[in-house]
């Protein structure tokens, strides 16, 4: 049963990033322009819970992951912890034992000259956890055997095992510091599509024998529906959507997330495609548009979208989108 008390509320995040000025723009003035890659982010998430986040490549998925970690200082806006500020666990060694990350490729965020027990045991030491070798012995084949690995491999180098593997290895590393929470940042989609399930199917038995809170990543929408409670659809850096999986999936309200449920391929190639056509690019995020960011793509568009930045809006208990009233009533249009 999931907790009534967020485990985490993001409250209007902001991330940017300055651009490096060519000579030209530096010998003239010319102020750096800012990449705009989280913009005014809401959500909460409850302990135990899963949240799917969905978009576009480049629509801020992976830069709000590294901000909730640590990894990014965010520009604008408020992470609270079991309601408190962030920042105040401390470091980010100190958040790391809070909120761990896993991610997209589980090759290069290993040491492949570390061999898996020394990549386990590291991680221990670091945060000062099963002191003696004995302990740290024990805790190893705990966290194998708990990811599904034997605990015989242990003397094996990255190279040696397969790519599902090597996530299971990247996972065992973030449930070694017993986490709350798991960012995790496309972590299958460099899988085959049986090692998914396989990976898909271990997030929730780690979610519902050890509570642990998952944000997870991803661009396949049919993953995300297995796994989520809930999901957050993004489009350039801004949180289109979010409403529970079963909401989301059978009324989608705002056009984004209509074209892209209706972008999944069918078993039946003469199913018709229900949602809204999305044609063209992501508009450049170092110049958004003024108002609604899916408006340059959005076949519902009006002047008032060009003009001003709608608010989320609350349409019932779990389910927010940010458009115009008149345009979230065009149901399966």
């Amino acid at each position: 049963m999931l907790s009534e008390t967020p485990l985490l509320q993001v409250q209007n995040l902001s991330m940017r990033f300055a651009a490096p000025r060519s000579l030209l723009e530096w010998a003239s003035g010319t102020p750096r322009r800012e990449l705009h890659a989280v913009r005014d982010v809401s959500f909460t998430l409850a302990a135990g819970e899963t949240l799917g986040v969905v978009g576009e490549s480049g629509c801020g998925k992976s830069t709000l992951g590294r901000c909730l970690v640590g990894l990014y200082e965010p520009a604008a806006g408020e992470i609270l912890w079991h309601g408190r500020p962030l920042r105040e666990l401390g470091n980010r060694q100190a958040i790391s034992r809070k909120i761990q990350m896993i991610f997209q490729d589980p090759y290069s965020s290993l040491n492949p000259r570390m061999s898996l027990e020394q990549t386990l045991a590291e991680t221990l030491k670091v945060h000062g956890l099963a002191t003696t070798r004995g302990e740290r012995k024990d805790r190893i084949d705990e966290l194998l055997l708990t990811v599904g690995l034997a605990p015989r491999l242990k003397d094996r180098l990255p190279y040696a095992f397969s790519g599902g593997q090597r996530q299971r290895i990247s996972i065992a590393r973030a449930l070694a510091v017993g986490p709350e929470l798991i960012v995790a940042d496309e972590p299958v989609s460099a899988l085959d599509a049986s090692v998914q399930a396989q990976i898909i199917n271990l997030f929730e038995e780690i979610r519902e024998n050890l509570g642990v809170a998952f944000l997870f990543i991803a661009h396949d929408l049919s993953v995300v529906r297995h796994i989520s409670q809930r999901i957050a659809v993004m489009y350039l850096g801004q949180s289109m959507e979010v409403a529970d999986t079963d909401a989301l999936f059978d009324s989608p309200r705002h056009p984004y997330t209509r074209a892209l449920l209706g972008a999944i391929p069918r078993p039946d190639p003469d199913e018709r495609q229900n949602g809204v056509s999305l044609e063209g690019e992501l508009p450049n995020p170092f110049n958004p548009p003024k108002g609604c960011a899916f408006s340059t793509r959005c076949p519902h568009v009006i002047d008032a979208c060009r003009t001003s930045i709608p608010p989320l809006r609350k349409l019932g208990a779990t389910h927010h989108a940010r458009c115009l009233p008149h345009i979230l009533d065009l149901r399966g249009q």
